[in-house]
């Protein structure tokens, strides 16, 4: 879970290597063949399952020179599938006579074919982190794809993975980097834009915006009056949420607990809050509204996301701390309901003094997503 990634990479920051997955994950989202090269020196061809296509398998064998393809998918789609995945990094999956596009899709997507048996002769084992099919699946999750991809292993390499992939003019990433990616983005987070914004209830307010080196979507900081670094500061982390934030969805309550926080604070003098490019609990805003059709039969917010393969919630709050300590906050009370974001805040070398309740009434359409949250994930209303 992305959640249990800790503070410190396992290697140094190079801003080569940021780019070089960078640019992997543009090619992966656009529908191209990526390479990976495992620790070993090996190397796979890899596609995303959303890109895959009769024809495309085929060509995908063909550059990889022959050999047979398989499929990864994350621990959390594995167990959805009733295939035993303990352990930690993603399942390899494999038939007899190999994968055709259709099986890839069924096996990756819950929405394809629900409730058609297995094909005959599936097996599945696990690979750890720092593997080559494990880095496929996170790149898939970076990209905010479902998290599942096609391998196939490169066959007669000249001159070392790098080599082949020049000559072939397909873009490559190692499979440890693609592992400490996440960690050493929000390294490079840096203050881009500062504006005064008044608002409505808070009209003493500037937004900071904070871009990472990598060109990846910024996070925000809302700081309404003028909080004294010294004292802890009234925080919220608010994780974007386009349908409830700007539409006024009913099935959350994101948007009343968005400006709620800036009611709150602003009638409480002062304080800061980050708007965090974490959409959907980390799963983007495609993935969220496949999870809402899962959700329509009949499953709730856990079950949806687990069944396309992710984790309950896939947030990081890295990015969090990183703000708070560029603008001069070591300590925090906290306006939340989620635990983790305590523990999170806290692992990330940021005091929470103070968990502030921040609660609002189901409204008729959440009253089953609130209760998930509760007796699922452990919020505290």
């Amino acid at each position: 879970m992305y959640a249990d990634l800790h503070p410190t990479p396992a290697h140094p920051l190079d801003e080569a290597v940021l780019r070089a997955v960078d640019r992997v994950l543009a090619a992966l989202r656009r529908g191209e063949p990526v390479a990976i090269e495992g620790a070993d020196g090996s190397a796979a061809l890899v596609l995303s399952v959303e890109s895959l296509a009769a024809d495309t398998l085929a060509r995908l064998r063909a550059l990889a020179g022959g050999g047979d393809a398989v499929l990864a998918v994350s621990r959390r789609r594995a167990q959805a599938l009733s295939l035993t995945a303990e352990g930690e990094g993603a399942v390899v999956l494999t038939l007899p006579q190999g994968f055709t596009a259709d099986d890839a899709l069924m096996l990756a997507d819950p929405e394809q074919r629900p409730g058609v048996p297995l094909p005959a002769g599936l097996s599945g084992a696990m690979a750890e982190p720092g593997t080559r099919e494990a880095a496929a699946v996170d790149l898939a999750k970076l990209a905010r794809l479902l998290p599942a991809a096609v391998l196939v292993p490169v066959r007669g390499m000249r001159g070392g993975a790098a080599a082949w992939a020049a000559r072939n003019d397909v873009l490559m990433a190692r499979a440890l980097d693609v592992a400490d990616y996440r960690v050493h983005v929000v390294r490079t987070l840096r203050q881009v834009a500062d504006a005064r914004v008044p608002l409505d209830g808070a009209e003493n307010t500037r937004i900071v915006a904070f871009r990472p080196a990598d060109g990846g979507p910024e996070h925000l900081a809302i700081i309404i009056g003028d909080p004294d670094p010294s004292a802890p500061v009234l925080a919220r982390l608010h994780s974007e949420c386009f349908t409830g934030d700007l539409l006024g969805s009913l099935r959350c309550d994101c948007g009343e607990q968005l400006r709620g926080a800036i009611t709150e604070i602003a009638a409480l003098g002062s304080g800061v809050l980050l708007y965090l490019a974490q959409e959907g609990r980390g799963i983007g805003l495609v993935n969220k509204l496949r999870a809402y059709r899962i959700q329509d039969r009949g499953f709730d917010t856990v079950d949806a996301n687990e069944m396309l393969g992710f984790e309950a919630d896939e947030r990081v709050y890295l990015p969090a701390a990183e703000m708070l300590r560029q603008l001069g906050f070591r300590s925090v009370r906290l306006m939340t309901n989620n635990p983790e974001k305590l523990r999170q805040l806290a692992r990330c070398g940021i005091e929470v003094v103070e968990r502030v309740p921040h609660i609002f009434a189901a409204n008729g359409h959440n009253e089953a997503y609130l209760r998930t949250k509760a007796e699922r994930s452990g919020h505290m209303f």
